[in-house]
């Protein structure tokens, strides 16, 4: 029998995975990282919900593309328990980030898995771990983006500006020596509606600001505004959001 401490550093998982070779890959790799116990696999949403009431598993390595009740459906009802367990989705597909951190998932692993993408999820799971955390709300403070074969997660914290471009949005974080930039399948106007309104401000239809980046608001003439950015930059205010610009400002 384990001990105390051995428990509290072991994660009772159930994998739900529609494809047997897919639970198969995983059980593999679960069976060389000493911090997780696989407790169950299921091969569906329904049944994953069942095994998850029956073994209240403490994290589910989760699909996110099943038939009949896909991950996002089974994580949302995992969501409503008093304790819900912790929730990595492994997926083929990276368009799905947004709602996965919308359901405060642990990660986002792409298939196929590879062994140590998978462990340093799991640590990230035993990291979180204790007790129970109060819901955040709607508003994020993490985002996933694919780069390259992975997805890498940003703190919401390091994106000073987002712009459109079509169905995606672009993500602007680093310095203005380092600047990096990232596309996320994901339209402004639902990005923005899971943004805190108290750290970003919407000031164009193809542009949202991080508040403290910009210095100050400049008129044009012929009633048209602009945000100056510490960095040197202008950007024009879009005339529907320049109420609520100046508004930020006092005005």
């Amino acid at each position: 029998m384990g001990t105390d401490s051995e428990e509290q550093n072991t994660l009772r998982t159930l994998i739900v995975d529609d494809e047997p070779l897919a639970v198969e890959r995983i059980q593999v790799i679960c069976a060389e990282i000493p911090s997780i116990r696989v407790v169950g696999t299921a091969s569906d949403g329904a049944a994953a919900l069942r095994l998850a009431e029956k073994l209240h598993p403490d994290l589910v390595l989760l699909d996110m593309t099943m038939p009949e009740l896909d991950g996002l459906s089974v994580a949302r009802k995992l969501a409503e328990g008093e304790t819900p367990p912790a929730v990595i989705f492994v997926t083929a597909h990276d368009n799905f980030a947004v709602e996965a951190f919308d359901l405060e998932a642990v990660d986002y692993v792409l298939k196929p898995v590879a062994a140590d993408r998978l462990d340093r999820a799991i640590e990230r799971a035993l990291a979180r771990r204790g007790p129970t955390r109060a819901k955040s709300g709607r508003h994020l403070d993490e985002l996933w983006v694919p780069n390259r074969s992975e997805l890498l997660r940003i703190a919401v914290s390091e994106v000073h500006r987002i712009d459109a471009e079509r169905d995606y949005v672009r993500l602007h974080v680093g310095t203005s020596e380092a600047p990096r930039s990232y596309l996320l399948l994901q339209t402004i106007a639902g990005l923005e509606s899971r943004l805190d309104p108290e750290r970003f401000i919407r000031i164009h239809r193809s542009t949202i600001l991080r508040r403290d980046v910009i210095r100050g608001l400049r008129h044009d003439g012929l009633g048209v505004w602009s945000a100056e950015l510490h960095n040197g930059e202008a950007l024009r205010i879009g005339r529907t959001y320049l109420p609520k610009v100046k508004a930020m400002a006092g005005r």
